[in-house]
């Protein structure tokens, strides 16, 4: 689920409390969080909603003026059903916090130690080889850098999102960067060769 900028400042402001979608099955679930360009948008109730029952004041809540401007941004149904979700506000994204951590603990250390081993059995190495990359190559593609990994490109994206998670890199217009605790660890990495 992918929420606009204007959405997200209504979020943030809580002006704006619940968002409206069409699908075969929800892509959020009550509880989660949602990672926008904002922070985490914390995910209420998910349910299904009648279209003849939207009010005004619903639609309000969503960011609209009123239920026809609701009903005009929503795409037609076809066979999908329609879907209210309440948005409970919107926190800071965790990972953000992480990547400007420069310096590691020993325990944090030790943590993404055992978590590259677990990670690399099929292929040891791997992780602080991707690591490696895009240390040295900063902004390139990650098309390239699969290749040079000799791995598919979307298994690659998913293996470094894997590595975001722990805040060691960040996404670039074009390709990735290590954050400052991508760096630790890579230097952690080098002197322990892992």
């Amino acid at each position: 689920m992918q929420l606009r900028q204007a959405t997200l400042v209504g979020i943030a402001r809580g002006d704006v409390t619940l968002a409206f979608r069409r699908w075969q099955r929800p892509t959020v679930k009550a509880g989660t969080g949602l990672r926008t360009a904002a922070g985490v948008v914390r995910i209420g109730t998910v349910e299904p909603v009648d279209e003849r029952d939207l009010t005004d004041a619903e639609a309000q809540a969503a960011g609209f003026a009123d239920r026809a401007a609701l009903l005009a941004d929503l795409r037609s149904g076809g066979d999908r059903t329609l879907y209210r979700i309440v948005l409970d506000g919107i926190e800071p994204d965790q990972r953000v916090a992480l990547r400007g951590e420069g310096e590691l603990s020993e325990a944090d250390w030790h943590d993404l130690a055992a978590r590259f081993a677990r990670w690399d059995k099929a292929k040891p190495g791997y992780f602080p080889s991707i690591l490696s990359a895009i240390g040295a190559h900063p902004g390139k593609p990650a098309g390239e850098l699969a290749l040079a990994a000799g791995v598919e490109k979307l298994k690659f994206k998913q293996d470094v999102r894997r590595l975001k998670e722990l805040g060691l890199t960040e996404s670039l217009e074009i390709g990735y960067r290590l954050s400052p605790r991508g760096e630790a660890v890579l230097e952690k990495l080098r002197e322990h060769r892992l």
